[in-house]
């Protein structure tokens, strides 16, 4: 040891001593020497600590390592944080958080700095949990997954309900016994750590896998899961806070109630869940209705359906029962209908009789008539002559036979078809009169008589109008009492402008054609010398 470093107990060196010592007998070391027994020291003396501060010049390289400060009101120190370390942390280092921080005090050589190499980070206090997890709820609810639109309806009656929490705890042994007290069902765990490290990720394995299970599989698929453990600070509900959970809760298919701690906390999985319970007994309460209380329901809604079904029934007696009153009785309507029946019956007999009397006279009426008579005898004539060679030719008996037989056929036909015959002859006859004078009132021929002409073109179809004709076209005027023939000198005018024409020479009249059906143009012409020529306009 240097004589300048005596133990205590012995007397001080004088500054002349010491200045005359450390000029001959202290030891001479290098920077790195000094260094790495500063180094040394500050491990040995100090080992593992525990430091509170506030983080502070945050950097994240690309090595994964995490450097920066720790600071109070008076004081700072460097910390680090190794890549294999921070990825295990379950509070990462925040700007502006205040944590505690666990690990070992070192020195840095290359700078003479002294630092914390950090173990474990938790937050120094509530406050900074609070802040963290203000944090988290804030960027989840950005992304939708505390909407009331995702939320799912819980089923009335689920058969299989599946639970997430401590095997050992008292959360599952609450909830079985509230079950069987309301409406006993079958239940489904799935236990998982509910706190520590590693718990969150198994709430959320426990939820994603009751999720994955098969409907028809082995082990029947939760129609409903209850996800909850029993209360606790801050930090030991801290797993139902982490984000892996949360995601999990939102993105379950199977509608899902949380039940963590008392009424007074709250936790993330809150939010997400579609249902949130108070307490694990409450839970239970909001999965199953009462089953006494569910009977008792039936048993009303039965009675209030037994006591309708009668009170109907009654009132549709007695509405029937009414309505028979004002009713006719059936006899008397068909015995009014009997009547009107007998009644037509002797009006159609009656009716009938006068109908062949009226038929029979006019039938005699008409069986005189001179014409039917002679009409048939030409007939019976014309029909004898016919047969007279055929009938030759034939055996004599049978010619004989045949015809006396036909003979009086044509007789007795004869004397049946006349009055029938004459009384159809002079209906057509009437007929006939009628559609004459009608035809003959209709006819052109009495506008021809007018004075008024057809004019024709060479294939004999009426010229309706001026436009219809070219120069130098042949044309036959047809007038009451004959034809004459023509020919257009120029084209259609206005007969106002125009003025007097020669006439054409006189043609040949032809033969007189065909008297034309009525409705056939008809056109006025001057004629001259007697008729046998006209002029065009």
């Amino acid at each position: 040891m240097a004589r300048g470093c005596r133990t205590s107990g012995t007397d001080h060196l004088t500054d002349t001593e010491i200045e005359t010592e450390a000029g001959s007998n202290l030891i001479e070391v290098t920077v790195t020497e000094l260094a790495f027994a500063l180094k040394k020291t500050l491990e040995n003396t100090y080992g593992r600590v525990r430091v509170r501060g506030e983080v502070l010049e945050l950097a994240r390289p690309r090595s994964g390592h995490i450097y920066f400060k720790l600071k109070d009101e008076k004081a700072s120190i460097d910390a680090v944080c190794w890549k294999g370390v921070q990825s295990r942390l379950r509070y990462p280092p925040e700007e502006g958080m205040e944590v505690i921080a666990t690990g070992k005090i070192t020195s840095y050589p290359p700078r003479s700095t002294y630092q914390i190499i950090i173990e474990n980070i938790e937050p120094a206090g509530e406050g900074a949990l609070l802040a963290q997890l203000d944090k988290l709820r804030r960027k989840l609810a950005a992304e939708g997954l505390f909407d009331d639109e995702r939320k799912q309806d819980l089923p009335y009656l689920p058969e299989v309900i599946g639970v997430v929490t401590s095997a050992s705890g008292a959360v599952f042994r609450d909830i079985l016994h509230r079950l069987r007290d309301r409406f006993p069902r079958r239940v489904l765990l799935w236990p998982v750590l509910v706190q520590g490290k590693g718990a969150a990720e198994q709430i959320a394995a426990a939820i994603e896998g009751f999720n994955a299970l098969a409907q028809d599989g082995a082990i029947p698929r939760p129609d409903l899961l209850i996800v909850g453990r029993g209360g606790g600070s801050l930090e030991d509900l801290w797993a139902f806070n982490e984000e892996v959970v949360v995601r999990a809760t939102a993105a379950s298919d199977i509608p899902l109630i949380s039940a963590v701690g008392h009424e007074t906390d709250t936790t993330l999985i809150d939010f997400a869940s579609d249902l949130r319970a108070p307490t694990p007994t409450a839970a239970a309460e909001f999965a199953v209705p009462v089953r006494e209380e569910l009977l008792e329901t039936v048993a009303e809604w039965q009675r209030r359906l037994v006591g309708g079904q009668a009170r109907m029934l009654t009132d549709r007696r007695t509405a029937l029962r009414s309505a028979a009153r004002g009713l006719r009785d059936p006899r008397d309507l068909l015995n009014v209908a009997q009547q009107r029946f007998d009644d037509a019956g002797g009006r159609l007999k009656r009716a009938l009789r006068h109908g062949l009397d009226r038929k029979r006279h006019l039938l005699e009426q008409a069986g005189g008539g001179a014409r039917l008579a002679r009409a048939l005898s030409m007939d019976i004539s014309r029909h004898r002559d016919a047969f007279a060679d055929p009938a030759a030719r034939l055996h004599p008996g049978l010619v004989m036979g045949g015809l006396n037989e036909a003979s009086g056929r044509l007789a007795r036909l004869g004397l049946a078809l006349r009055p029938a015959a004459l009384r159809r002859f002079e209906s057509l006859g009437s007929q006939l009169d009628a559609s004459a004078r009608l035809l003959e009132g209709l006819s052109y021929q009495n506008v021809l008589m007018r004075g008024f002409a057809l004019i024709r073109d060479n294939a004999g179809l009426p010229v309706k109008d001026a436009g219809g004709t070219l120069p130098g076209m042949d044309l036959v005027l047809e007038f009451h009492d004959g034809s004459v023939a023509a020919k257009v000198l120029d084209g259609p005018s206005d007969p106002r402008l125009a003025g007097p024409r020669p006439a054409p020479p006189k043609a040949k009249k032809p033969k007189s054609t065909p008297t034309k059906p009525p409705g056939a143009g008809a056109t006025r012409s001057n004629t001259k010398d007697g008729g046998n020529q006209g002029n065009l306009f």
